[in-house]
């Protein structure tokens, strides 16, 4: 809602009384560099600068510093402000420490909670895991990744362009094509965090007994085939699936952040990769438990506090829609441990530490696509249906179908991510985000028909259709190059004795030695 003209004055004059030197210089330093631009360009420009010095360091009038700062506040287009290319620091702060939060996801979240889940003998696997995946795609990120999901010189809806290889002119200035007061570097590094942990989601279902190297080749391969075109397609500008965002998408879909891109390709690929592997040595005749609840419980925790800035992040700026998102997650989640824990005091007679925890992810991740489209209320029914399905695909489909998903990360994120773009589809309100009726896109490629028709869950199951596909079908090509190259399984002798031993000669515990 805008705020009112008067107040804003008040506002504007406050701060320029304190700020008024600051502004000046800024503005003065963009008039000196537009006369250093011109002189560069012929000498007739150089004289035509000189004799008009005062229209060159035009201060912006009063009417204009308003427009800025309300557009600052409302997180609109500041175009024509005299302060447009600038980021706001408020927005900025918010999205570094929401990137941090993300990161804080993988390293060291799911590498407590995964690797808790494990026996003891392969802890240090999971921990590796993560590490190297870090690594490797922040790599790949700069040299090509952030380009190829957003950026847009290819004019194409599955794949962004290549103006950002090598992260070529990502500065300080906000890419207004996503973000008005975000500093696109600020912006590729949260993306970034986004792209690390979506691979890392997989090998839950493959723990124990798949190489360190084919893990880190997989996931090379795993990027280009599956994940820099499907999160092009949902978030690029150009976007097949944006429907928020991209007048022209052709399936006006929404996923807040992520439900598609990073849990549905996640969570179906861990299905595929685990049946395509084989079980691990042992499976259904050994007891396989877990070798530490505590660091698991740990891990959890930390991938929920995490998940605010997962959720509420994707606002990209600190506003009304982020702070919706941090509301919706927060109730999702608990609401999703707490009947997941019912789910297993009715079933098995006792609720355990484990499934507390996997009811908060499970909540966290149906939620995911819808947390700044839906109200309270739709983020209950999320949490409740989060604690149901997904527990009945951990403790039933599982055993009935015989795959050995060591983690379960089709259970709870394929299943659930599933969920949550289906329900997103059902629950999204505009009167939360006005951007689902927006007339500069949703108008144009028909989301807000959808909206408006009560059809989008109709649009949402054609984004999870092509999600289906493109990761299965990816995986399946990833896993057969990884498989007949270097292989993707260690030897029965080492597989028995543990990765931490024979992929990195470590061992994770040695107080009994």
């Amino acid at each position: 809602m805008l705020i009112k003209t008067k107040t804003l004055a008040r506002l504007a004059a406050a701060i320029l009384a304190v700020g008024s030197l600051t502004l000046s210089s800024a503005f003065a330093q963009d008039a000196t560099t537009t006369v250093i631009e011109e002189k560069t360009t012929t000498t007739t420009i150089v004289a035509e600068t000189t004799t008009a010095p005062a229209e060159a360091a035009a201060e912006p009038t009063m009417e204009q510093r308003i427009a800025g700062l309300e557009a600052y506040i409302n997180n609109i287009d500041p175009a024509g402000s005299k302060i447009a290319g600038v980021a706001g620091p408020g927005h900025n702060a918010w999205q570094m420490t929401s990137a941090a939060l993300v990161l804080f996801m993988t390293l060291p979240g799911l590498a407590l909670f995964y690797g808790g889940l494990v026996r003891a003998k392969n802890v240090l696997s999971i921990l590796a895991m993560c590490l190297g995946i870090a690594g490797m795609v922040t790599i790949l990120w700069w040299a090509v990744g952030y380009s190829l999901v957003f950026g847009t010189n290819f004019a194409s809806p599955f794949l962004g362009g290549t103006e950002f290889f090598f992260l070529k002119d990502v500065g300080a200035a906000p890419n207004t094509t996503y973000a008005y007061w975000i500093s696109q570097s600020i912006f590729c590094i949260y993306q970034l965090t986004f792209a690390i942990i979506t691979p890392a989601l997989i090998f839950g279902a493959t723990a124990e007994r798949m190489k360190f190297w084919a893990v880190m080749l997989f996931t090379a391969l795993w990027m280009f085939v599956v994940y820099f075109p499907l999160a092009h397609m949902v978030w690029g500008g150009t976007g097949l699936m944006n429907g928020v965002w991209n007048a022209d998408a052709v399936i006006p879909a929404i996923d807040f952040a992520g439900g598609t891109v990073v849990h549905m390709s996640s969570g179906w690929s861990a299905l595929l990769l685990c049946i395509l592997l084989g079980k691990r040595l042992g499976f259904g005749k050994t007891q396989m438990p877990p070798h530490s609840m505590v660091l698991c419980m740990v891990g959890t925790g930390m991938l929920w506090v995490g998940w605010y800035g997962f959720n509420a992040g994707s606002a990209l700026a600190a506003d009304g829609i982020a702070a919706n998102a941090f509301l919706t997650t927060t109730l999702a989640a608990a609401v999703g441990a707490f009947v997941w824990a019912v789910m297993e005091a009715c079933f098995k007679g006792h609720p355990s530490i484990l499934g507390f925890c996997s009811g908060a992810v499970a909540g966290l991740v149906v939620v995911t696509p819808a947390a700044g489209f839906v109200d309270a209320t739709a983020a209950v029914i999320l949490g409740v249906v989060a604690g149901i399905v997904p527990f009945l695909a951990v403790t039933y489909l599982k055993s009935l179908i015989g795959y050995d998903d060591a983690l379960d990360t089709f259970g709870v994120h394929a299943v659930g991510g599933t969920l949550g773009a289906l329900l997103t589809g059902v629950y999204a309100n505009s009167a939360v985000n006005a951007n689902l009726v927006s007339d500069a896109y949703a108008a144009k490629n028909g989301l807000k028909a959808a909206i408006e028709g009560g059809t989008l869950w109709m649009v949402q199951l054609q984004a999870i259709g092509l999600t289906l596909a493109l990761a299965l079908v990816g995986t399946f090509i990833v896993t057969m190059i990884v498989k007949f190259t270097i292989g993707l399984r260690p030897s029965p002798e080492d597989e028995a004795a543990g990765l931490d031993i024979s992929d990195h000669g470590e061992e994770g515990y040695i107080l009994n030695k």
